[in-house]
This record gives structure tokens, sequence and C-alpha cells, in this order.
């Protein structure tokens, strides 16, 4: 994001010799910044471009679960509803060999109950007729569209490999991001055009360069904030969050937002045989037909286990939380069921512990009572997923992604419309290394914050000095050559 005229580095190929001698002059020097900028950009174009698709689409889960599941919002009733146990009863029965898991009630009158058992090891969600207790869908509660969207963007479906693969490219792009900002800073005179407006009637490279810069501008600070503010959710920054913040007994425990490749808790399987692994396109009547017989005792185990919905799904009407809603029994050795909002502006959430024989409410967790560092967090978190302030929060952030693709797409043209033939096209030194406490702090400073970059930051000056610098043509190809020719 440079902000000079034609002799921006951005689009020209700066020659770096005088005769025979390198140029003596600062560093870091403009170039240095500029070669920084470069790699970091490399790398992380792609994966930004990925989150940027990933992440709009993930904007509008709401709308877009609510949608998917309309047709079960409306449906024939003759008469009243059934109990919420039968209707839990009826979903363990529709998967075989499974346990009850949780019971996110319907949100109309005539809705389907959402019921997820767990069976060999997999949660699956299923639909139930209210009036009927006819299983009207099954699939996997962790594969459903959006959750699939959300592994794509944070995982890249790879785990916590792909969790630590993305936070590598978000701890590069904030190095773009600083390296790309000083890149715009004017050096000379201050003017609008070129810097904070585009001159659109420019052409060639000037027109590509105005975009790139000017795009980046507008779309640098919020994107710094959506790395930062994802970090929470990865791998590795995570468990170093979660490590700094258990240091303190007002913060420590288990952080109420998934770190890495979490997989739900599986329950205990009751019933002699194991379930039948469902097929591709395999309908409910077909997974039933191909069951064992289950034994009277774990049926009878099953009915006990999920009576207390009689008493818990009336309070949590009453008490009504931000939808979704879910409900779930008792962990290992306790009595308490839970009723507990999903709302993903999280400083909605509340939850509630309710005795499932008098359907007392024997207490409760809100947002206010977290401590400081979850309540930034719950905030941070709903402001990235661009539900804190509703349209407004979505708005933003797709005006964001849709910027970071401008900036992404016109930084490949000019790249591609520079590059010298049989080379990166990377810029070359312009400047011999030396110590500065600047740039030295800098980097401490942001390997502190995101270890993963000093890791590879280190890891990347150990190979170029070790490797890259000593096979004959790699140092021209790479712009580690101070001559161009």
């Amino acid at each position: 994001m440079s902000s000079r005229g034609e002799s921006d580095p951005l689009l020209a190929n700066t020659s770096v010799s005088e005769g025979s001698r390198a140029v003596k002059r600062a560093w870091p020097d403009y170039g240095a910044v500029w070669r920084w900028h470069f790699y970091a950009g490399l790398f992380c174009i792609p994966f930004i471009c990925w989150l940027a698709i990933t992440g709009s689409i993930y904007l509008f889960r709401p709308d877009i679960e609510g949608f998917l599941d309309r047709p079960y919002e409306s449906l024939q009733v003759a008469g009243p509803r059934a109990a919420p146990s039968r209707e839990a009863e009826a979903a363990i029965a529709a998967v075989p060999g499974s346990v009850f898991t949780k019971y996110q009630p319907p949100t109309t009158p005539t809705g389907a109950a959402q019921v997820v058992v767990t069976g060999q090891g997999h949660p699956y969600r299923v639909y139930i007729h209210p009036g009927t207790l006819s299983v009207m869908k099954i699939q996997r509660d962790d594969q459903r569209p959006m959750d699939v969207v959300a592994h794509l963007h944070g995982q890249l479906l790879l785990g916590n490999r792909g969790s630590m693969l993305v936070e590598l490219a978000a701890s590069w792009a904030v190095v773009m991001i600083i390296t790309g900002l000083y890149l715009w800073l004017p050096r000379g005179c201050w003017r609008l055009a070129g810097m904070v407006y585009p001159r659109l009637g420019l052409g060639g490279r000037q027109f590509w360069r105005d975009l790139h810069a000017v795009t980046g501008l507008w779309v640098s600070m919020i994107k710094l904030f959506m790395l930062l503010s994802g970090l929470p959710w990865s791998s590795n920054w995570g468990h170093y969050l979660t490590w700094l913040r258990n240091h303190w007994s007002v913060t420590a425990g288990a952080p109420d937002w998934p770190v890495g490749a979490t997989r739900p808790p599986i329950a205990p399987r009751i019933g002699p045989s194991p379930p039948p692994r469902p097929m591709p396109g395999m309908s409910a009547a077909d997974m039933a037909a191909m069951a064992p017989a289950v034994s009277p005792m774990a049926n009878g185990a099953r009915s006990g286990a999920v009576n207390g919905l009689d008493v818990v799904v009336p309070v949590a009407a009453r008490l009504a939380p931000p939808p979704p809603v879910w409900i779930s029994p008792p962990a290992a050795g306790a009595r308490a069921w839970t009723i507990a909002s999903q709302a993903q502006n999280r400083p909605l959430r509340v939850s509630y512990k309710v005795d499932p024989d008098s359907g007392a409410v024997i207490g409760t967790s809100n947002f206010g009572r977290q401590n400081i560092v979850d309540k930034i967090v719950n905030v941070a978190i709903a402001t990235h997923e661009g539900q804190l302030f509703g349209r407004i929060n979505q708005a933003i952030l797709l005006f964001t992604a849709v910027g970071l693709l401008l900036v992404s797409a016109s930084a490949t043209v000019m790249w591609w419309g520079r590059r010298p033939a049989h080379t990166l096209g990377a810029p070359h030194a312009t400047a011999r290394p030396r110590f500065s406490v600047v740039l030295t702090g800098v980097v401490l400073g942001l390997s502190v914050l995101l270890p993963l970059f000093g890791l590879s930051l280190v890891l990347v000056l150990v190979t170029e000095w070790l490797l890259l610098r000593r096979i004959p043509r790699v140092p021209l190809w790479l712009g580690l050559s101070e001559r161009v020719g």
C-alpha cells in the first residue's frame, strides 16, 4: 500500500547497484520493508482470499440455518404436542445404540424438535414431528453446512494442523498490514488522491497501485482486528491464551469458546451391540431396519435419562433465553440439567442449572459474571462473527471481505505485470542488514504476541543463510542478491 508516484517500487523494479558497490543507507530502509511486505503477501494472499470468502458465508449463519430449517417449522399437528421425553426417545430409536446428548426446542409452536444423540462416537441431529413422532430428518450434527463452513474457515478441514496453518498465515498477515501501512505513508507532500481515494481515471499500473493502496488503507484496521480476534479459536494461540489466563485465579478454568479442533464429548453407549454406520443416502427407516434388537434394560435406561425433559423444557420456555437453546442432561455425578443459550451474540448468552424434579433454577451464569478476559474475548468473537450489532456489523465485515479480495487481486496483477522473466519478482536488497534497536524491538514484540511468527521467522532466516544463499541462481531468483544482473 504505497503512496509514492512513478518512483514507487510497486511500479518499477529497483536496481540497487552503483557500479560494483552496494548503496549504503540506513536499515531497515524503504526497500527492506517492501521486501517484508512482498514475501508476507506472497504467503498470505491465498489464505486471505480463502478466509474472506468462507468468513463472508459464515457471517450469515443464523439466516442460512433458519432457511434450511424452515421446512420443519410449520408442520400440521392434530392435537397437542408430544412430550419432549417421547420426542427424545423417538430420536434415540432412530439411531440405534445411541444415547441422548441434548435437546433443542422448536422455534415455533408447530415446529419439529431437534434432538442430538451420540452413536458410534458421532453426534446425530434428529428432527422429530411433534404430533406423529415420525423421524423427518437425520444428519451428522458436526457436518451441518455451516459447521463445515466453520471448519473450512478455521481449520481447512485438516483439524489442528489446519488450525495452526491458518494461525501462521494470520500472524504473517499482521506483518503484511503493518508494513503495508508504512509503505502507504507519504514521503513528500500529502494528498487525498491516491491516498484516501483512488484515481480511477488513470490506467495501467497507476490504477492498480491506487486500488491496492487506497483499498488496503480502508480495510487494514478492521482486518487487523479480525486477525487478532480470530486467534483465540486457533489450536496453538488459543492454548497459549488459556495458559496465560490460568495464571490468575479469577480467570482460571476452561474458556467457553472452542480452541482448535475440539470434538464434542462422547456419551457412554447403552446397549449390547454397536450401531450400524450410516451410509450416504440411508433413510431413517433403513437405519432402523438394520438395527439389532435392544434389551428392555437399555430402553429403560434411556427413558430414565430423558424424563427430566418434561420438567426442564417448560422452564426453558418460561425463561426464554436467546435462541438457539440447548437443553442438556446432567454430567456424570451431577443432578441438575442445563439450559444454555448458544446465541452467536455472545454477550447475550445465559445458562441455567435446573432441578429436574421441582423445576427450580438453582444456578445462573451470564456475561456479567464472567472475568474481564473472557468478556473481552467474547465481545471480540461476537464482532468477528458479525453478530454484536446486527446487520451493520455484517455489512462492515462483508465490505472488508470484498476489499481484501480487491487488495489481493490488485497485488497479484501488479506483481505479475512487473515480474522480470525467470525470477520471482521480489524486491532486491537495497542495503546491507545491520542491527536496529527499533526493528529488533518490534520483531521481539510480535514474536511474543504471535509465537508462530517468531518460530517461522527464525526458520526462514536459518534456511536462507544456510541453504538458499548457497545454491547457484536461487539468490537472484528470490531477490536475495544485491544486484539485478
